[in-house]
């Protein structure tokens, strides 16, 4: 698995958590159909951004191809940046697991010592 961060350089204070929401709902048209996207975060802070995970490196590079920046900088005026992840250990709290390379594993915490 991939996690991209993508961090776009806004300025001025953290816009409203409204404004947030109804921007990333509406950009939801544009992501929900990426080849290998499993799921995108939206953030919001001083600056913008999000947090991507691909099934894998290929998908990834594929969606943040050679203009991708341009495209990002004409939509929000500044260009982001990009930082990819191999994210090969998963602890999801929510559902009591841990994946490693997007397969169960037993849980550390309940495996007795020998």
């Amino acid at each position: 698995m991939i996690i991209a961060l993508v961090q776009i350089p806004l300025e001025g204070p953290k816009r409203a958590h409204q404004e947030v929401i109804e921007q990333s709902l509406e950009s939801t048209k544009i992501f929900h159909d990426v080849k290998g996207l499993r799921r995108k975060y939206y953030l919001n802070s001083e600056s913008g951004g999000g947090i991507y995970e691909f099934e894998t490196r290929a998908n990834a590079e594929a969606w943040f191809n050679d203009g991708w920046a341009d495209w990002m900088e004409d939509r929000f005026g500044v260009r982001p940046t990009l930082t990819l992840f191999d994210n090969p250990v998963v602890l999801d709290n929510e559902a009591g697991e841990v994946r490693v390379d997007g397969r169960p594993v037993p849980a550390p915490w309940e495996t007795k010592p020998d």
